[in-house]
């Protein structure tokens, strides 16, 4: 209890056409008694908002935290409206990718353990991604990114997801969606400016502007990525054939993944050149500014697809939202 002897409340956010509701009910009455809170608020997402609208109630009740209960989408629509108050935000993964949980260490096979974690966790402010982007009618659009977002391959990837087959096997319906997307897959050329540092331009498959580095499957895209140290971490993917592909797996599943995680393997990779690919280039910096020169591209943040985009410009948000982590 506070000193005027009120019992802290929750808010929880969540998707209703996600399995489990009752179980994470169970669970969340049996947090508040433990953590002596009132019963929570709890707030359905809806198909036009997926939870932007509701943490924003949320926020208008005076509650202590909102737990956002969902896939990413329900994650990333809520932290929106959380970035900037200092509530904090607790996860309950509910979904297929679970990109931004997994990156924090939060159990994404345990509904009763993140329950715990979001009633009960250590509370650290993290970095948002504010991506501005221009549509090819000309309009302008805001959106947040907690994980990663890019414009090209990646993007016409997840636009080919089957929904069905995500649904049944989760994030490896991206694997499937990625072995026929690349064959299909056609560079484009940008324009792309890091902070206030001279414009270049480059032919790419992608280009990823990150805040965290890991994906499913032990994928190590971005070893150097932090969530809190204020800055972007951007990858150019320019593969020039077949070749360059494999290149570039090479480096993100064998160099990222085990030779840099120690002294003898980095020695090696210093002695053979392989930090000085350019397949794949690694830049950072508070604000990207891309500009597609041709027709537009695809564009998609935290795994989900966004239509096309003619530009875009991002910039961080350093220390924007509070996120219950384990301790």
């Amino acid at each position: 209890m506070d000193a005027a002897g009120r019992r802290p409340r929750a808010a929880v956010i969540f998707n209703p056409t996600k399995q489990g509701v009752e179980a994470l009910r169970a669970a969340i009455g049996a947090a508040e008694e433990r953590q002596h809170f009132a019963p929570s608020l709890w707030i359905e997402t809806t198909e036009d908002d997926p939870g932007k609208g509701m943490a924003r109630e949320a926020l208008d009740a005076g509650v202590d935290i909102v737990i956002a209960a969902g896939g990413d989408g329900t994650v990333r629509s809520v932290a929106g409206a959380l970035r900037g108050t200092g509530v904090p935000l607790g996860l309950v993964p509910i979904g297929t990718g679970n990109l931004f949980a997994r990156n924090l260490d939060i159990p994404v096979n345990d509904q009763a353990d993140a329950v715990v974690l979001a009633f009960a966790g250590l509370d650290r402010a993290v970095d948002v991604i504010v991506a501005d982007i221009t549509r090819p009618d000309g309009s302008d659009e805001t959106h947040v990114s907690l994980v990663m977002s890019g414009i090209g391959v990646d993007a016409a990837m997840i636009s080919n997801t089957n929904a069905d087959l995500k649904k049944r096997v989760g994030w490896l319906a991206y694997v499937d969606a990625g072995i026929r997307a690349l064959p299909a897959s056609k560079p484009y050329r940008v324009l792309r400016r890091v902070d206030t540092g001279r414009q270049h331009r480059s032919k790419v498959a992608s280009i990823l502007v990150a805040n965290l580095g890991y994906l499913p499957g032990n994928i190590e895209l971005i070893p150097d990525a932090e969530i809190d140290d204020g800055r972007l971490d951007v990858v150019v993917l320019q593969p020039r054939n077949a070749f360059g592909w494999l290149l570039i797996w090479r480096k993100v599943a064998w160099e990222n993944r085990v030779l840099r995680k120690s002294a003898l393997g980095r020695q090696f990779l210093d002695l053979t050149g392989g930090n000085k690919r350019t397949e794949i280039l690694y830049l950072r910096g508070r604000s990207v500014e891309l500009e597609i020169e041709g027709a537009a591209e695809e564009f998609e943040i935290d795994g989900d697809e966004f239509g096309l985009v003619v530009s875009a410009r991002f910039r961080v948000d350093p220390a924007a939202l509070i996120v219950r982590v384990p301790r």
